[in-house]
């Protein structure tokens, strides 16, 4: 992994330079003039809806992600805690559950603390591909996985996990797995997370498997104080993507008239995170412009809360059979198992 620090963005030209790999040609990602337009387009379309939403994902530019690690570690935020405390208690069983020979294909990857855990627990793991927006956060990923396990193939991408990515072969009796902790599955709404485990059901293959992590229902001002935290970290992380818009697309968003809302949504059960303006006011960007009454928001991420039964029954409408799952001591968060379900033909 010679070089993963001092040139971010070359991670994913380095598949098939480990020991061992055979050199593999992969999909052409977009360039970064293509991101920046896709950025704008959404940023325009975004921007014209009402209620006004931008995708959560543009959240995670590279100031974005260090945030969101400040978030995971505050006390307010429990997911994180509750989620790691379950692998220390059950990753045994889980690797027991996964197998041998396991490729662990990790979408929005992150720090990889959790990763790391699970990893630790495998019997015979054959390599671990992170995919992850952010690359500074998957350069930090990607040579902490090496430093800990010299010996595993790892195979960084960096790319949106929602577009179609090739996932190279690491070997022929793989079992791949693809792990979602976090529960970001629920920034999701339900048509997008049935596509989205589709897409995971393509990608693991008819003898694979999925890992996801999901959080739990539960008293709503426990909820709130999670996404509202008493430091304003994530009121940073929010506000930074007016910050990220008017850096990238030359947008005038005063930061100051603007405020971050987490509110509970009962009847979708999730949180929703919005940017509120303080005032009325006029943004512009690029030739476009847009008025702003005091109290207007936009919708920036939905963090939706689940039942077990309830998510079991999303995924078997995406083509996977629920095996296992686990929760943490206090019951907030769960990681369920999902085996490939068989493909029934048509005659």
């Amino acid at each position: 992994m010679t070089g993963i620090a001092n040139n971010p963005s070359n991670i994913s030209d380095l598949a098939g330079s480990q020991p061992g790999t055979h050199a593999r040609r992969r999909a052409p990602q977009p360039s970064a003039a293509d991101r920046l337009t896709r950025f704008r387009n959404d940023v325009l379309a975004g921007l014209a809806q009402r209620p006004r939403t931008i995708p959560c994902k543009y959240l995670y530019d590279d100031r974005g992600s260090e945030l969101f690690e400040e978030i995971c570690e505050l006390p307010e935020y429990y997911p994180t805690r509750s989620e790691v405390a379950l692998l220390r208690s059950h990753r045994v069983e889980i690797a027991e559950a996964l197998g041998r020979n396991v490729t662990l294909i990790e979408p929005g990857a992150g720090s990889g603390i959790k990763t790391r855990l699970l990893i630790s627990a495998l019997d015979r793991p054959l390599g671990v591909i992170p995919i992850e927006i952010s690359p500074a956060a998957l350069s930090q990923s990607a040579m902490e996985l090496k430093r800990r396990f010299p010996d595993l193939t790892v195979e960084p991408i960096r790319g949106d996990f929602t577009d179609d990515i090739e996932i190279p072969q690491l070997a022929e009796d793989e079992r791949r797995v693809i792990y979602f902790p976090g529960s970001t599955i629920g920034n999701f709404t339900p048509d997008e997370r049935l596509a989205l485990l589709r897409r995971f059901r393509a990608m693991a293959g008819d003898d694979g498997a999925a890992l996801i992590g999901i959080d739990l229902k539960k008293d709503p001002s426990m909820l709130v104080a999670a996404y509202d935290d008493a430091r304003g970290v994530t009121a940073a992380f929010n506000l930074n993507l007016l910050r990220r818009i008017n850096r990238e697309l030359g947008a005038d968003f005063d930061l100051r008239r603007f405020a971050h809302r987490a509110v509970w949504n009962s009847e979708k059960s999730r949180i929703e995170m919005w940017i509120v303006s303080l005032e009325e006011q006029r943004i512009t960007m690029g030739g476009n412009s847009w008025a702003f009454a005091e109290g207007e928001g936009i919708h920036t991420e939905n963090s939706h809360k689940f039942t077990i039964s309830s998510f079991s029954r999303e995924a078997s409408a995406a083509g996977f059979d629920s095996r296992a799952w686990w929760t943490d001591p206090a019951g907030r968060f769960a990681v369920l198992l999902l085996e490939s379900a068989p493909v029934v033909g048509v005659d």
